[in-house]
């Protein structure tokens, strides 16, 4: 088993593959020369793959997965996650924006016992638009999801073999990788870090891909999303309470009650459509559940592996 790896997940990349290989192997070779760099291209169409390859034949330490397209920026990087061989691993971005100098921190606070290790940064390191994004999707996920927020966590950091070795057996079809690693239970420890400036290119993390991640974090853990119709079923169930009370004393008083009661009765039949609704929700949720066998990603190809799994 090696002891170190290092993921690094690439779309159009040409600009920064080089430079991200030399500064992650700098770094890594620091603690060991036990460590391999696993790249994974999820549809480039710039030369990243051509560049990649040539720093594979340098250095077969350096691997890479071509994917047959683009499977989405939540996907690519868990499969490359779980092809990797190493006793600890280490999730990176490609442009710089996740500074390869904190991995020295990462793997110290590993050998000190740490399962998982990962990096945050203030939301307003972002542009204002990603910033409001990022707040806007944790507010939802806080609000919703099963487990705790790490607000600022990108995913960025060290993850254990036990951990890993744990998720990659959960089989989600649209993994939600930060998500999960707080879900599974393994103590996290924190770096808090400032974002810099993307070194060169176009960042892939837009607007609608924060508010997308957020969605999809949501949608892979909430119990309680699911069961939002079920919630308001009950209010409804208590609004139709309240509006009969009302008919009853306007009985009393004189007034005809057949009015408020029509409105109860529509509040009844929606309570009725919302808590079905909801339940067929969960039931869906559970089903979702039991049928997480579709594959991550379709391989192209491979280099500096064993033998394709």
């Amino acid at each position: 088993m090696t002891e170190l790896s290092a993921v690094i997940p690439c779309l159009n990349e040409a600009e920064n593959a080089v430079a991200i290989a030399e500064a992650v192997g700098a770094e890594l070779r620091a603690f060991t020369e036990d460590y391999e760099i696993v790249f994974i291209d999820n549809g480039s169409t710039d030369g990243t793959v051509d560049i990649v390859k040539g720093l594979c034949a340098a250095d077969r330490r350096v691997k890479l997965i071509v994917n047959t397209r683009n499977f989405g920026q939540l996907r690519s990087p868990t499969h490359a996650i779980y092809q990797t061989s190493g006793r600890a691993v280490i999730g990176i971005a490609a442009d710089f924006q996740d500074p390869p100098a904190l991995i020295k921190e990462f793997v110290l606070r590993w050998r000190a016992g740490a399962m998982i290790v990962l990096a945050v940064s203030p939301s307003g390191d972002m542009n204002v638009f990603n910033s409001i994004a990022r707040r806007i999707g944790y507010g939802f996920f806080a609000r919703f999801a099963d487990y705790r927020v790490i607000a600022g966590a990108t995913g960025f950091g060290l993850y254990d073999r036990k951990v890993v070795d744990t998720l990659s057996r959960w089989r989600d079809p649209e993994p939600f990788f930060r998500g999960s690693l707080v879900e599974s239970g393994f103590l996290i420890e924190t770096v808090e870090f400032h974002r810099p400036e993307r070194a060169r290119g176009i960042s892939k993390n837009r607007f609608w891909t924060l508010i997308d991640f957020s969605i999809t974090g949501a949608a892979n853990s909430s119990r309680r999303l699911m069961r939002l119709p079920m919630y308001l079923s009950a209010g409804l169930v208590f609004m139709a309470a309240i509006t009969v009370l009302a008919a009853a004393y306007r009985a009393v008083v004189g007034y005809s009650p057949w009015g408020a009661l029509s409105f109860a009765f529509v509040l009844g039949l929606f309570a009725v459509l919302f808590f079905f609704l909801g339940f067929l929700g969960e039931q869906v949720r559970l089903v979702a559940l039991g049928l997480r066998e579709t594959p991550l990603v379709v391989e192209r190809e491979r280099i500096n592996f064993g033998d394709p799994e």
